[in-house]
C-alpha cells in the first residue's frame, strides 16, 4: 500500500497506477467475486429481461405510467448488471489494465449512468404513486403517459450527463486535484458531488414514500369502515395500498444494499481506507447487482398484473411444449396406421 502511495504521488494519472487499485490479493478471493458477479449479473438480466416483456407485451400493463416507470427501472438493471460485471471483473478478477484513461472512464460513467438511472426511475415511481394517493381523482390528468415518457427522457439525460463529467475533464488528471482512493483518475470533488445527488434522491424517494404509506393507512382503514359502499373506488385503494407496500420493499433493499458502499465512499473522502476496507468496498459492490437481481422478483411477488402476464406466459409455453411433445407420437401413429393399410 505504501508503495502504491508513493505511485500515486509520483504518477497519479498513469496507466500503472491502476494496478493500486487491484485489491484482491488471494486467488480465492477473485473465484468468490468472480462466482457472484456471474451469478447475480446473470439472474439480473434474465429476470429484468423478463419484466420488459411482461410489460411491453401486455397493452392493458404497457398503457400505464407506474410501469413506465418499472420499465426504466428493470432496463436500467439491466444495462448497469451487463456493464459492471463485464468491467468489474476484467479489472478485479482478470487484472486488464490494458485500456486508457479515456476508456476506463467511459466504463465507469456507464455504470454511474445505469444504477443513477435505476435510483432515479425508483424516485419517479415513488412519486407516481405519491400522486396517486395523495389526488387520486386528477391522477389521469397529471400522469398520462406523453408525461411519462417526457419524465423518462429528463432523467436518463441527467444522469448520462453526470455520469460523463469526469469524461469530459471534471477528473484529478486534467484539474491536478485529489484523486480518489477508491476509483482510478476520479476526482474526490466530483465524488462528493455525486454523493450528494444520491443522497438528494435517497431523500426525496424515502419522504414520498413515507406520504404513501400514511395515506395508505388512511386508505386501509376507510375500506374497512366502508367495504359495502366503495366498490370500484375500492379496489383500486386495494392497488394503490398493494403497490405501494410493493415499492416499499423495493426501497428497503436498494438502502441495504447500497449502504454500505455509500458509507465507504463517504469515508475515503475524509480519512485513507486500508486494504482491509478497499477489499471490503470491492465485496460490497456486488450488492448493487443483488439490489437489481431482487427487484424484478419482488415484482412478480406483489404484483398481480404482472404475475397474472407471467402466468400467462408459462401457460403458453406449457401448452407449446406439450403439442411439441404429442406431435411425433401422432405422426408415429399415422405411420404405424398407413402401414398396416
Amino acid at each position: 500500500m505504501d508503495t502504491c502511495r508513493i505511485l500515486e504521488n509520483a504518477s497519479k494519472c498513469s496507466g500503472n497506477t491502476m494496478e493500486c487499485f487491484m485489491v484482491l490479493s488471494t486467488q480465492a478471493q477473485k473465484i468468490s467475486i468472480g462466482i457472484l458477479c456471474g451469478l447475480f449479473g446473470t439472474m439480473c438480466v434474465f429476470e429484468n429481461s423478463l419484466v420488459l416483456y411482461l410489460i411491453f407485451s401486455s397493452p392493458g400493463i404497457r398503457k400505464k405510467p407506474s410501469y413506465l416507470f418499472i420499465g426504466s427501472l428493470a432496463l436500467a438493471d439491466i444495462l448497469a448488471s451487463i456493464i459492471f460485471v463485464c468491467s468489474f471483473v476484467n479489472f478485479h478478477v482478470f487484472n486488464k489494465t490494458g485500456f486508457s484513461k479515456e476508456v476506463f472512464l467511459l466504463q465507469l460513467g456507464g455504470v454511474n449512468t445505469s444504477f443513477s438511472a435505476s435510483l432515479s426511475s425508483l424516485l419517479l415511481t415513488a412519486l407516481d404513486r405519491y400522486i396517486s394517493i395523495s389526488r387520486p381523482s386528477e391522477y389521469k390528468l397529471l400522469m398520462t403517459r406523453k408525461r411519462a415518457w417526457t419524465a423518462l427522457g429528463v432523467l436518463w439525460v441527467t444522469c448520462a450527463t453526470i455520469a460523463c463529467l469526469p469524461l469530459l475533464g471534471w477528473n484529478c488528471c486534467v484539474l491536478d486535484s485529489s484523486c480518489s482512493e477508491l476509483f482510478p483518475f476520479v476526482d474526490d470533488n466530483y465524488l462528493s458531488g455525486w454523493l450528494c445527488f444520491t443522497t438528494v434522491l435517497l431523500g426525496c424517494i424515502i419522504y414520498a414514500y413515507a406520504h404513501v404509506l400514511w395515506r395508505a393507512r388512511q386508505h386501509v382503514a376507510y375500506m374497512e369502515k366502508h367495504q359495502a359502499q366503495v366498490g370500484k373506488q375500492n379496489t383500486r385503494m386495494r392497488m394503490d395500498v398493494m403497490l405501494a407496500k410493493t415499492l416499499v420493499m423495493v426501497l428497503a433493499v436498494l438502502v441495504l444494499c447500497w449502504s454500505p458502499v455509500l458509507v465507504l465512499m463517504t469515508y475515503s473522502i475524509f480519512a485513507r481506507l486500508s486494504d482491509h476496507l478497499r477489499k471490503v468496498f470491492a465485496f460490497c459492490s456486488t450488492l448493487c447487482l443483488l439490489n437489481s437481481m431482487v427487484n424484478p422478483i419482488i415484482y412478480a411477488l406483489r404484483s398481480k398484473e404482472l404475475f397474472s402476464s407471467l402466468r400467462r406466459v408459462f401457460s403458453h409455453f406449457r401448452r407449446q411444449l406439450k403439442a411439441a411433445e404429442e406431435s411425433p407420437e401422432a405422426e408415429s401413429t399415422h405411420k404405424s396406421s398407413a402401414i398396416e393399410t
